[in-house]
């Protein structure tokens, strides 16, 4: 009976694939309703300013910026740096760079004058020694001078104290060479490309400029049952351009606190990838299989100071089914994503999350009766200086289906029928946290979830039935 079952299943399962093959792609938009981030309208106070946002500039040290604590002035870019940083006291070293030495100095002057910094004073720094995602912090007392310069206290400050009631919006593309990569298990490479330092994926394929690669071929656990044909694994690559998207509107006369701010990634996503075999059955949660793990701190130029964004993302497969299935499909998946927070004055934090997603099934087989989902997805996280600030999921996925039924009668009659069905889909879920407060608005105490998006969609499917 059950080979009857999978002779009628073939067939029709054969006539999926080749419908697979020449599907169109249709779009499927996905978007959350909350407020965009803040508009960074003139403050009418003739003080505030349009500072540009761009990537810090390569291959020199970035300036600290410093903001006064007398209050005189715009923070403004300094020759001063942080020479050493020690997390758990806050103390740092500050020195001056030697095309400006510090001043001895003159008579009938204080000393105080020969010292870089004040207590009151704020530093924002690139990364640094003891600070690998750099430094945001107050000067809370001068302690004195040292071989590497002068040793101060720090406490951690907002980034409202060093932009004041300027404004700023922009996208920052992260460099694919910044980042750095681990692979979790055998069988993943890595592909980048920019401009003046082109690499190639795998087999001479170009990648886009800016495009980041992970290609992956690892097995997954197979049902044990399953004949060495059926073998279950999971190849393919994950294709990326990211990119920090940041804005900050201050408040008019240097209030506490912004009017309005946005922290967030978002980026070209497309990815190919085939789950073939039976893979063994999963109880509980689906089984998550992260493949590599990228990190990276770029370093974006917002007027004069230096913000150090924290991105991590861990990409993985994830295995869903029931042990029966024995699976070949391979998907194509191109979009776009955005995830991130906005603040409004009087509405507090708001998540964003938004995708734009199409997929192509290229093949498509799915033989016996049972379900199987896989998907290639990432986690991701942003923040600065060092804080988590927004984390998401994206996660394409592909879901298959089949089921036969053989009915027999006693005059000796057979029948069998036979259904499946595959569809596309993506999840999208994530989280705001404590730490987005860096930006000098009101602390919350809880986790502000994204929202969980799931959009799925028919591709092919079909019966038949004798």
């Amino acid at each position: 009976m059950r080979m009857l079952a999978r002779r009628l299943l073939l067939p029709g399962l054969t006539a999926l694939a080749l419908a697979a093959t020449g599907c169109s792609s249709t779009p499927h938009t996905v978007a959350s309703e909350p407020a965009a981030p803040a508009t960074l309208a003139p403050s009418g106070d003739g003080t505030s300013q349009q500072l540009d946002v761009a990537a810090a500039p390569q291959g020199s040290p970035t300036p600290a910026a410093v903001s006064r604590g007398d209050g005189k002035g715009k923070t403004e870019k300094s020759s001063l740096k942080v020479a050493s940083y020690d997390k758990e006291s806050g103390r740092a070293v500050i020195s001056t760079a030697p095309e400006r030495p510090a001043r001895t100095p003159s008579p009938g002057k204080s000393p105080e004058a020969a010292k870089p910094v004040a207590a009151g004073d704020v530093i924002a720094s690139a990364p640094a020694p003891g600070a690998p995602n750099g430094l945001l912090a107050k000067v809370t007392e001068v302690v004195g001078k040292t071989e590497g310069g002068t040793e101060v206290k720090t406490a951690a400050t907002t980034l409202n104290s060093v932009l004041g009631d300027d404004k700023a919006d922009g996208k920052v593309p992260v460099d694919p060479a910044s980042v750095v990569v681990e692979p979790l298990m055998k069988g993943v490479t890595f592909s980048w490309a920019k401009t003046g330092g082109v690499k190639f994926g795998p087999e001479g394929a170009k990648l886009p400029l800016g495009n980041l690669r992970l290609d992956v071929n690892a097995a997954v656990d197979t049902a044990p049952d399953a004949p060495a044909s059926a073998g279950a694994s999971v190849t393919g690559f994950v294709q990326l351009a990211p990119q920090v998207e940041f804005s900050y509107d201050g408040t008019p006369g240097g209030g506490a606190g912004p009017r309005g701010a946005f922290l967030g990634m978002s980026g070209d996503w497309s990815s190919q990838w085939k789950l073939q075999g039976r893979a063994a059955a999963s109880t509980g949660a689906p089984k998550r299989i992260p493949f590599a793990k990228l990190h990276s701190s770029p370093v974006i130029q917002v007027g004069p100071v230096p913000v150090v964004v924290n991105l991590d993302l861990t990409c993985y497969i994830q295995v869903e089914a029931d042990g029966r299935v024995t699976l070949d499909v391979q998907q194509d998946v191109k979009g776009d994503f955005k995830v991130g927070g906005s603040y409004a004055t009087g509405k507090g934090w708001t998540p964003v999350s938004q995708s734009n997603v199409k997929s192509t099934p290229v093949t498509a087989t799915v033989t016996a009766s049972g379900k199987v989902k896989g998907a290639l997805g990432a986690e991701a996280s942003v923040g600065l200086y060092g804080a988590v600030g927004v984390t998401a999921d994206f996660a394409p996925y592909l879901r298959g289906e089949a089921e036969a039924k053989a009915t027999a009668s006693s005059d000796g009659k057979t029948s069998v029928s036979g259904a499946w069905a595959l569809y596309g889909g993506f999840d999208l879920s994530g989280n705001l946290h404590l730490q987005l407060s860096l930006f000098g608005t009101p602390v919350f105490e809880r986790k502000i979830p994204l929202g969980t998006l799931n959009r799925e969609w028919a591709l092919v499917s079909g019966n038949t039935g004798r």
